[in-house]
């Protein structure tokens, strides 16, 4: 039996993931297959590269501040560009260069360069082509008998493809790859149950996180927090339905970027799958 994992885009939260893993492997649950959508995607495409999850959990600490900071800069001096269909990205927004350059210096590491020349298991990151109004799928192995391999894109850099499934809009500008102009991959796919059982998955763990209460103390950051997990959650309504088990991470209302509680989501990560050993065991 193969047992595929997909993880969710959640912005900061995402290190969750790494605990998750984590906890999976001190308990000898194998993964054959892993597949993450935005911050997901970077957690899934360094353990497919075979890095430990407490080594991601080091690498999410190391970087984290260089790749959320935001550019100073009004952001309204870019939509002159926008609407004259310029090159769409508006100062005051991170490229997301300096995420892709960390990646691709980590997938050197591992004598890697191309996403497809990952080997160590299969690999699925979602992305969404605002040009043509489409879902791709960065990966490292294209799924027998399909029938649209044009969506499954390999000659990418990993770099390249975690920087594109991570473009979260009104933070990072789109990223550029050959004629596509790709955003975050949660606007389409935020769990990619379905395209980690098209790579052979008999048994798939969808993980996602607990949308926090708003209340009088709420404040914008939260609201945006709550709005993007209803969104999300209902976009992966069908996809959840797939899955054999959902392992839902509460985060203690940490924001997109609040790095602050970058340790506290690890162990809420940890902790969720260890309560959960049982089941997932079962499975």
């Amino acid at each position: 039996m193969k047992l595929g994992v997909a993880l969710s885009g959640g912005g900061i939260r995402g290190i969750a993931h790494a605990g998750v893993l984590k906890a999976m492997e001190e308990n000898g649950i194998k993964i054959d297959i892993i597949g993450g959508t935005s911050s997901g995607s970077l957690v899934a495409s360094l353990y497919a590269m075979g890095y430990s999850p407490y080594y991601i959990y080091v690498l999410f600490k190391r970087y984290a501040k260089d790749i959320i900071a935001i550019n100073s800069g009004p952001i309204v001096s870019g939509i002159k560009n926008f609407m004259a269909n310029k090159k769409v990205c508006i100062p005051g927004l991170k490229t997301g260069k300096t995420l892709e350059e960390a990646y691709n210096n980590v997938a050197v590491k591992k004598e890697i360069k191309k996403i497809g020349d990952i080997k160590n298991m299969p690999l699925v990151i979602p992305s969404v082509d605002i040009k043509h109004c489409k879902e791709y799928i960065f990966t490292n192995k294209i799924p027998k008998n399909c029938e649209d391999e044009e969506r499954y894109i390999t000659d990418a850099t990993v770099g390249r493809a975690v920087r594109a499934s991570s473009c979260f809009p009104a933070v990072f500008c789109p990223c550029d790859f050959k004629d596509h102009k790709f955003l975050d991959g949660a606007i389409l796919d935020n769990i990619p149950v379905l395209e980690v059982k098209k790579q052979g998955a008999d048994k798939v763990i969808a993980v996602n996180f607990k949308a926090d209460e708003v209340d009088e103390n709420s404040n914008m950051m939260d609201i945006a927090m709550k709005t993007i997990d209803i969104m999300g959650n209902k976009i992966s309504e069908e996809s959840l339905k797939q899955s054999d088990f959902i392992l839902t991470i509460p985060t203690d209302k940490a924001g997109l970027l609040d790095i602050e509680k970058l340790d506290k989501c690890y162990e809420y990560g940890y902790q969720t799958t260890i309560e959960n050993l049982k089941y997932l065991k079962e499975i």
